[in-house]
């Protein structure tokens, strides 16, 4: 194998000094042109405290996303009453009670979103809601 690389670099040589020798002289002696920039890359810029995350939410009763079924009441159900009302225009009283007329909303949002209807609002649904409630161009239902 060393005497074959030798041979094989000698004839590289040769070759590469046969092409330099038809050359123009311009080229030849040319040195090569590397694309140099006057302006350095922007730095990086991160975040240096928390960061919002989406819009605001069209509905402020409160952040907790507890599984509500018929009987269930407080700021959760009037959240999710007003998620029904942005999202499909369901025109419940938002007063913090599951009652029937929130469970029948609830089963009919399911339907039009394509989500299990079990008239209840569990993870699914909350994460189906709060998209829909909060996009442009609402009510879709």
């Amino acid at each position: 194998m060393r005497r074959v690389f030798p041979a094989a670099a000698g004839l590289a040589l040769s070759v590469s000094l046969v092409s330099l020798a038809g050359a123009p002289a311009s080229h030849a002696t040319s040195a090569p042109t590397v694309a140099t920039s006057t302006q350095a890359a922007p730095e990086a810029k991160h975040p240096t405290g928390p960061v919002a995350q989406g819009p605001v939410d069209v509905c402020d009763y409160t952040d907790t996303r507890p599984t509500l079924r018929l009987g269930s009441s407080g700021p959760a159900v009037q959240q999710a009453q007003c998620y029904l009302n942005q999202a499909m225009g369901a025109g419940l009283d938002e007063d913090g009670d599951f009652g029937p007329v929130t469970q029948s909303a609830t089963q009919d949002f399911q339907r039009c979103a394509g989500i299990v209807v079990d008239g209840r609002i569990g993870a699914q649904t909350w994460s189906f809601l709060s998209f829909w409630a909060n996009a442009p161009g609402t009510p879709f239902c």
